[in-house]
């Protein structure tokens, strides 16, 4: 044991900042008796004052002691002797590896890092010094303090307040000395080794009150040397417990008080500590830690975020003075990837106040709560089951089904951990054909916990009963979004386990649905009509996170832009004023330099599912043409002289295709983009296209069962009717004219181009037959009409599309030149070419 006065205890005292004059005096001369605990560094008042300072000795100082054994002059070492400190958050020892080494350091550091004091003061000395100086700091509790004496002299101290403040602060140190008896005791008598469990509840229900600073500078000490000593008490015996400790621990960490969250923060990075030594992974206390922030945000009153994130930045700069775990460990990186993940929580969670008008924000912050308890099933199913809720509450059944269905996939990812069970899914991936997006449920992290530890999975749904239950509401949802055929899908999963429980109700139930599903799905071929998409770009500094990002928005069916635009304008204007908004009407390529950097700027444009060639030939249906989607394509017309529109041959137009990170129908409605592609269309590929696109509908309309003689009669006038009929043809004159009036070669572009109208001529007549035959006698002229003026177009278009009638104009070209220059040979006498070609055979 140390005195008061020996050269450690005075290197202690003098490195701590907040330590008075007076009160380091006192120390010095022993005028105050007070009691030196080696095990935790902590001082203590006596009762009696007046007396010379004395040595606490313990019986069993040569056994491992509650915060001794392991723990030597304070510092805790491991098998290699390298983590000083971490019990006693108070002396440096000198090894460039203490925890207390990184807490002095980060004083200087600043950013909000929160530096612990090197040692705690004496109690008495600081109410004293505190009452007398009238600064208020007097004792404090964790969850922010209940202030001290305001005024006055020493006397003050001695009110019935000041005496319950000191009653319960030495009530606190006496439990904390009968619980180091106990543990001694247990050391030395492994049969009462369950009263480790014991302890523990004691200090976390001591955690959990309202203490003064230097009694929970004790506590935590006292907690750091527990889990140093036994390990396996917190990691392997009482896992419930360990839940518990990471909530005080981080309720502790969103202190107001300086010194109190120094102290948690270095226990709960001992925590993580003594978790990855013991596996090499500390999953355990991640997934505990998350779900304690969970509760932290949704329950505590007294929660400070500011406090919190300063928290998680002091165990950061831990996790980089940690020299031994630094290089030859992955310990550091996953501290990182801890403290990023619970400051995206943190942040998105506050976040979702502000944007309770905002349903797309709103959903993207559900999401990202959600993605950041991808290792915590039971609270990642939460927040899919508020995001169901939420698409529900807006008439979104697509996308809620789509959170039902990522929320059983999820189940039944954990339930094949369990039990590999035939007639269950074998995870996620038996899912996949419902949407390739359920892959993300995958436990395939190394922090997965099993779903047999205490307190994992134990949601009602976490059972085959609870993964029947969320299909079946996935089920619905699809019916009621009108996407018949994933019922089909999600049936196929549900059917094996009604067979295997020999639940015949189930399976009439669900035979009986599908014979519904499949019965509209015939009826309504070519009918139903889906979603609507818009691509969405955000521009100025004003949005945040959303400045520069452009998202796929999935609207209701037959949104118009207008709608939309004045969706997102009202939003916006409310939120920045008209004066800081503004809306960009066109498609071209934003130049954020010539924007103003004041304002906020949203550019909409309206875009289609986009497949190629090798994609149609799979995606037949109009269903399967707007399901698992991700590819989506916008054109924007310009000319060479700068305008948007111009005439048929200077008329190009850009292609941009866009690609985003998930596929559609997703958990919500709007998506990031990750890829874009464009590319300059030339005027007669333009041209091309559209007489491609009239002859695909031409094809649909007369494929179309049952026969619809208005949407055919639609179409065909839109081809071929008196009003519109310049449009095709001035088209061939543009491009195909030059091929009558001259010898060229027709380009590859112009040999395209005639086989489309070809084609499209085809088609017309092919039209014009079937409408012939829908149609009734009042309709007749109507028909008449149609026919004269396709053979009009028909006659038209034949010199420039026909290979024969070019042939043949080029050879009646070829003979005229041919006999004016023979005529001009004769009036000259000069010989003809073929003359001198036969003047041989003559000799």
């Amino acid at each position: 044991d140390r005195q008061p006065g020996s050269p450690l205890s005075q290197g202690i005292a003098s490195s701590d900042s907040s330590l008075s004059a007076s009160g380091a005096a006192a120390a010095a001369t022993g005028t105050d008796k007070l009691r030196w605990r080696k095990e935790t560094f902590s001082w203590r008042h006596n009762s009696s004052s007046g007396s010379q300072p004395h040595h606490h000795h313990h019986h069993h100082s040569h056994h491992h002691s509650f915060a001794g054994g392991a723990v030597a002059a304070g510092t805790i070492n491991d098998s290699s002797g390298s983590i000083g400190s971490i019990a006693a958050a108070g002396a440096v020892t000198g090894s460039s590896g203490t925890i207390n080494a990184a807490i002095g350091a980060t004083a200087a550091d600043g950013g909000g890092v929160d530096s612990a004091p090197t040692t705690p003061l004496p109690l008495l000395q600081q109410q004293l010094h505190s009452a007398s100086a009238g600064d208020g700091s007097g004792v404090g509790v964790g969850g922010g303090g209940s202030g001290g004496s305001t005024g006055g002299g020493a006397n003050d101290v001695f009110t019935a307040n000041g005496l319950e403040q000191h009653l319960a602060a030495e009530a606190t140190m006496i439990v904390l000395d009968t619980l180091e008896h106990i543990v001694q005791v247990v050391s030395s008598n492994d049969q009462l080794h369950g009263l480790l469990c014991v302890v523990l509840r004691v200090l976390l229900h001591a955690l959990s009150l309202n203490q003064c600073t230097h009694a929970l500078t004790n506590i935590f000490n006292s907690q750091r040397a527990l889990v140093a000593k036994f390990p396996s008490l917190l990691f392997d015996e009482e896992t419930e417990q360990c839940a518990d400790l990471c909530l005080q621990l981080l309720r502790h960490c969103s202190s107001g008080l300086t010194p109190v969250r120094a102290h948690a923060a270095a226990s709960l990075y001992a925590l993580m500590r003594h978790n990855f030594i013991i596996g090499n992974n500390f999953s355990r206390v991640k997934m505990q830690v998350t779900m304690s922030l969970s509760s932290l945000v949704g329950t505590w009153h007294s929660f400070s975020e500011a406090c919190l994130r300063a928290s998680l930045k002091t165990i950061l700069t831990y996790s980089e003075q940690d020299t031994q775990l630094h290089h030859s460990t992955s310990f550091p990186e996953q501290v990182k990837e801890l403290m990023f993940n619970l400051h995206m929580i943190l942040s998105d969670t506050v976040k979702m106040k502000e944007y309770q008008e905002d349903p797309e924000m709103l959903l993207d912050l559900m999401y990202r709560i959600a993605r950041g308890y991808q290792n915590s099933p039971d609270l990642r199913l939460t927040w899919l089951a508020n995001m169901a809720q939420k698409h529900s509450e807006r008439s979104q059944h697509a996308e809620a089904a789509m959170c039902l269905v990522h929320s059983a996939a999820l189940v039944a990812e954990y339930l094949y951990m369990l039990e590999d069970c035939q007639h269950l899914p074998i995870g996620a991936v038996s899912f996949k054909h419902i949407s390739p997006n359920v892959l993300q449920e995958s436990a395939v992290s190394e922090d997965v916990v099993s779903p047999d530890e205490e307190g994992i999975c134990t949601g009602k749904y976490f059972t085959e009963g609870g993964l029947v239950g969320l299909l079946e509401q996935a089920s619905s949802s699809f019916q009621q979004a009108g996407m018949y055929e994933c019922i089909n899908a999600v049936y196929r999963i549900l059917t094996p386990i009604a067979e295997e429980n020999r639940d015949w109700k189930k399976l009439i139930n669900i035979h009986s649905k599908l014979l519904d599903a499949f019965t509209k799905i015939d009826h309504l071929e070519g009918k139903r009509i889906f979603g609507t998409y818009f691509r969405v770009g955000f521009y100025g500094t004003k949005l945040g996170d959303l400045d520069g990002e452009e998202f796929i928005y999935k609207e209701p069916t037959l949104t118009k832009l207008a709608e939309i635009s004045h969706r997102l304008e009202s939003f916006y204007c409310d939120r920045f004023g008209e004066d800081n908004f503004s809306i960009i009407k066109d498609s071209n390529s934003v130049d954020v330099t010539r924007l103003d950097s004041d304002k906020a700027y949203v550019q909409i444009t309206y875009v289609e599912p986009h497949f190629d060639d090798y994609e149609l030939k799979n995606r037949r249906t109009s269903f399967e043409r707007n399901y698992n989607i991700n590819r989506f394509i916008f054109f924007t017309p310009f000319t060479s002289t700068g305008r948007a529109h111009g005439d048929l041959g200077e008329q190009y137009k850009r292609k941009t295709i866009l690609t985003t990170q998930h596929m559609f129908p997703y958990v919500k409605t709007r998506v990031q983009v990750v890829d874009r592609e464009s590319w300059v269309v030339t005027p007669i590929e333009v041209a091309i296209e559209d007489i491609q696109k009239k002859s695909r509908e031409l094809a649909a309309a007369i494929r179309q069962e049952p026969p619809d003689h208005k949407i055919l009669q639609m179409v065909l006038q839109g081809c071929i009717g008196t009003t519109v009929n310049q449009g095709p043809m001035e088209v061939a004159h543009v491009f195909l004219a030059d091929l009558v009036r001259s010898d060229a070669t027709p380009s590859l572009h112009q040999n395209r181009l005639r086989l489309c109208f070809k084609d499209f001529s085809k088609k017309c007549h092919d039209a014009l037959r079937r409408n012939k035959l829908l149609i009734g006698p009042d309709m007749r002229e109507y028909q008449r009409e149609l026919e004269r003026n396709y053979h009009t177009f028909v006659e038209k278009l034949k010199p420039m599309i026909t290979v024969n009638h070019l042939q043949r104009t080029r050879s009646q070209q070829a003979n005229s030149n041919s006999v004016s220059a023979a005529a001009a040979a004769a009036a000259t006498g000069a010989v003809q070419p073929s003359e001198c070609r036969r003047a041989p055979k003559q000799q």
